[in-house]
């Protein structure tokens, strides 16, 4: 997945719509939709699913687990630009960037890598 804009996906919505992706007791803390794929950040990892194909039937299933990444940077121009752009550097890999758009709880995702990727997690 390169840069693309996200959009906010009600994490209720999104848990529904993925539950069968999802093991026992993990919990969707929240969601975004780029296009057709999406990014799922969870108490346990981050999952991106890729949809493929013209009909969308091939979806490719990518999991990351916050021990797995070494920074995450989070980008704005102020308090009015429209988007933020999220970088995550993973161990191993090439950094995954993409655009959250306007209404997203950047702070409220601040917290939750912090919280995550803290030594002991």
């Amino acid at each position: 997945m390169g840069l693309i804009n996200a959009t906010v996906w009600d994490t209720a919505d999104a848990a529904e719509d993925l539950a069968y992706a999802l093991g026992r007791g993990e919990v969707m803390r929240m969601a975004f939709k780029l296009v057709r794929d999406s990014i799922i950040f969870t108490d346990r990892r981050i999952l991106m699913i890729d949809v493929q194909g013209l009909t969308g039937s091939k979806k490719r299933f990518v999991t990351i687990p916050y021990r797995a990444i070494t920074t995450f940077t989070l980008e704005s121009a102020g308090h009015f630009d429209l988007d933020t752009e999220v970088t995550l550097t993973v161990s191993g890999s090439p950094p995954i960037a993409f655009n959250v758009s306007r209404g997203a709880d950047v702070p409220g995702l601040v917290t939750l890598l912090t919280e995550y990727l803290a030594p002991g997690k």
